[in-house]
């Protein structure tokens, strides 16, 4: 399939490779809202998140939308692994990012964990009972992740599961984490061509968030947690998501975060609209309080919420950039074909995508390919030429997945230099906007 240059609105297109027209909406349109990804999209996919870098120059773009610009982001600000140290080394210290008020401002946890632009940093509505129990998870991950080994003596050197097990388990506040980036690649180079050994760590892991939600429901917690397998291949008809076993060089599942229940990136968006309708107005449509634990679960009633709640007139044009949706195509016993559609930004994507159609907004679905980095999870764009242009012949989705109602309109294959450049290049053409 071939996707060509086309007359069509930025708005109805699918990946489109017209960077510039991208960077002429960001610059122009007054009434504009980025709701951004951060991993794989302003920086590489590095197997140890420690390793992560982010450039200045982009940090410094964002500041040029000021007000009209919120990460969204399952990661954490916070803590040894959160975006901010990475953004403090990038401006020289701590200070200077204070003075310069250089903190990415949004939602981070999923949606639970709002910063500003000074780096103050609130989790609405998440008790000290939960903040409790999240803070004994990270040990519980170390000591899972140490009786795997020691299960499986001389697998590895004990200096390499230690430095494995050291850089998994990510003691983030409000989302503890693991993360086997690290360790496939050490199970790769002991000889686990195959990935079997790395299957069964993914499936101690998956074991080990389901012992956390009972030991929470023990604890009068039961409906506190949820866990997040990213990436993933989708929701079973139980909500709960589906485990993506890696195989082979693929790697699947590699972050299995144990969250606070309601923390869905589809939520943020409405908390985010909700502070961009303050700023603007005075007046937060869904009232001052309200926070991810208190939206629907499900698009369509976030979709009714917010047609109930914010003013059409002034809707902002929202554009929306992540780096992974996937979709799996699958032939059942029977032989009908079943479709998984997963991916952590595919549902905030979505939602940007159907409130531009609610709202008669030109409403921007933007992807990032992040295949180039240390993370083998994500597939890349596939590109071809067609009567001397370059286009984009394939998607980051099971091909045979042509019902799939997310439309990726601007796609950039250069992953996130190519996708930071252009939105510095927007910042520098920005035009000073009231309101």
């Amino acid at each position: 399939m071939v996707f060509l240059a086309t007359s069509l609105p930025l708005h109805q297109q699918t990946f489109s490779l017209d960077h510039r027209a991208w960077v002429e909406i960001l610059a122009t349109t007054p009434n504009l809202l980025v709701i951004q990804d951060l991993d794989g999209v302003c920086m590489d996919l590095v197997a140890n998140p420690l390793d992560r870098r982010i450039d200045l120059d982009y940090v410094q773009a964002t500041q040029a939308f000021e007000g009209h610009f919120y990460v969204l982001t399952n990661g954490e600000h916070t803590g040894t692994r959160g975006v901010n140290p990475i953004v403090e080394r990038a401006w020289g210290g701590r200070e200077a990012v204070v003075s310069n008020e250089g903190y990415l401002p949004g939602l981070a946890a999923g949606g639970v964990q709002w910063q500003s632009r000074s780096g103050q940093v609130s989790h609405p509505g998440v008790s000290r009972a939960e903040l409790e129990f999240l803070a004994a998870v990270p040990e519980q991950m170390r000591q899972r992740l140490t009786d795997f080994w020691r299960q499986r003596p001389g697998l590895l050197p004990e200096t390499a599961v230690s430095q494995g097990i050291a850089a998994a388990v990510l003691d983030n506040l409000a989302s503890p984490t693991v993360n086997l980036n690290t360790l496939q690649a050490q199970l790769q180079a002991a000889g686990d061509h195959d990935g079997s050994i790395y299957a069964d760590l993914q499936r101690a892991m998956a074991d080990l968030m389901a012992d956390l939600l009972n030991q929470a429901a023990t604890q009068g917690l039961g409906d506190s947690f949820f866990v997040h397998y990213a990436p993933n291949h989708g929701r079973r008809a139980d909500g709960q998501e589906e485990l993506w076993l890696g195989e082979g060089a693929e790697s699947g599942t590699t972050d299995f975060q144990f969250m606070v229940r309601g923390a869905i990136k589809e939520a943020g968006v409405l908390a985010l609209l909700n502070r961009y309708y303050a700023d603007k107005t005075g007046e937060f449509p869904l009232g001052e309080g309200f926070n991810v634990r208190q939206a629907p679960q499900h698009l369509l009633e976030l979709l009714a919420l917010a047609e109930a709640h914010f003013d059409p007139l002034l809707m902002p044009t929202l554009v929306g950039v992540g780096d992974t949706v996937t979709s799996r195509w699958i032939m059942e016993k029977e032989g009908q074909p079943t479709v998984q559609r997963g991916g952590s930004d595919r549902l905030f994507l979505q939602l940007i995508q159907d409130l531009g159609d609610r709202f008669n907004r030109g409403n921007l679905v933007t992807y990032v390919d992040s295949s180039g980095g240390q993370v083998k999870n994500r597939k890349a764009l596939k590109l071809g030429h067609h009567n001397g242009r370059i286009v984009v012949t394939e998607g980051p989705a099971d091909p045979r997945d042509t019902a799939d109602p997310l439309r990726l309109n601007v796609v950039f294959p250069g992953g996130h230099r190519q996708y930071c450049a252009a939105f510095q290049t927007a910042a520098q053409h920005r035009r000073p906007i009231n309101g």
